[in-house]
């Protein structure tokens, strides 16, 4: 059996379909909208889009974060393949998100470790508290989680995040091997977050389709590069199957293996996506068997990677991809990453996909 890999400033708002009537939203529970009956399961359109407020943004070595918030919202934490609602809880203030990347490069970092500590005049407010790698249709890769203030002020807040143990290649190589500790101060009014864009979506909820990403002019998405803007050689692109599958994938091959990979021949990358919004799906066990006229060519596992071209996917290095290869990959853990509505019936039951490249 192989392994399997369980993992346990200008912000442009959406449309503000709440504009003068902020006294209607009264409690957080009243901004979340029933679930819609009979999801697919598959992406989805949620049922409401928020908008958020930047706390700031911050510089560590070459780390550049970028501290949001917006308001608390339910979302889905993933171990193996169940899935576990985490809800609102009463004294929770906003759900508080941090987007890491490199700056030389731009490439977003779906995959580390991020906690945060906050004080207010001194005194901790939230102290230590793990943010979870999420995927949010409309915020992009983050790290967040739902946490308490102590009413309206000012908060110094401490975040500590990676090293980056994912494997990374290219200009990547050797860089974000360091932890950064950068310091945002967030300046909170319940005023203020009361007029945070929130737009309900009735006429779509539902839909087997994706909300767009958020217009963002100095927080990168995350998004992924389109199949065909991928360099090296694009063999076959295909989407998963079964029950919940709805994952993309992208079979490219680069000449040689980039620098951070050790190995000599062809570079096998694996691009596993969303579809709709193309975001990284991290945290995946994925192994390739590559067969030719019934004789299996290479058979292992693949390794997550994050390269500044090909993004965060799945590598390895074979002899050769000879033409007409078929390439089957074998999901054996879905992405445990955690998801905001809309992604959290997708990803979990996948059968892998079958590709002739």
């Amino acid at each position: 059996m192989r392994r399997r890999q369980f993992l346990a400033a200008g912000v442009a708002g959406l449309s503000a379909a709440t504009a003068g009537c902020s006294g209607f939203f009264e409690t957080a529970t009243t901004r979340t909208p029933p679930l819609v009956e009979n999801r697919p399961e598959a992406v989805y359109v949620p049922t409401h889009v928020e908008g958020m407020e930047m706390a700031g943004m911050a510089s560590s070595g070459r780390y550049r974060f970028a501290l949001t918030y917006s308001f608390p919202h339910r979302f889905w934490l993933v171990t193996g393949d169940r899935v576990r609602q985490v809800a609102i809880e009463d004294e929770q203030t906003v759900h508080l998100m941090l987007t890491a990347w490199d700056s030389e490069t731009g490439t977003v970092i779906p995959s580390s470790s991020a906690s945060v500590t906050a004080t207010k005049e001194g005194e901790t407010v939230v102290s230590n508290k793990q943010l979870w790698p999420m995927l949010s249709q409309n915020m992009g890769v983050h790290f967040g989680d739902n946490v308490a203030l102590d009413g309206d002020g000012t908060y110094e807040v401490q975040v500590t995040f990676g090293p980056v143990e994912t494997r990374r290649a290219g200009a990547l190589a050797g860089a974000l091997a360091d932890r950064a500790e950068p310091t945002f101060t967030l300046e909170f009014s319940q005023s203020e977050l009361d007029e945070v864009s929130y737009e309900r979506l009735p006429d779509r909820q539902g839909e087997r389709a994706a909300v767009d990403p958020m217009p963002m002019e100095m927080v990168p998405s995350g998004q992924l590069p389109a199949a065909e803007a991928l360099p090296g050689t694009l063999l076959a692109t295909g989407r998963g199957v079964g029950e919940t599958g709805d994952g993309m994938f992208a079979i490219t091959t680069l000449d040689s293996p980039p620098e951070g990979v050790d190995g000599e021949g062809t570079y096998l990358a694996v691009s596993a996506r969303t579809p709709y919004n193309r975001y990284p799906l991290p945290f995946m066990s994925l192994a390739a068997t590559l067969s030719k006229d019934g004789e299996t060519v290479s058979d292992g596992d693949l390794t997550e990677t994050l390269h500044p071209d090909l993004g965060y996917h799945y590598g390895a290095v074979v002899d050769s991809v000879p033409s007409q290869t078929t390439a089957d990959i074998a999901v054996d853990a879905p992405p445990q990453i955690a998801r905001h509505e809309g992604y959290e019936t997708a990803f979990v039951d996948m059968d892998g996909i079958s590709l002739t490249v």
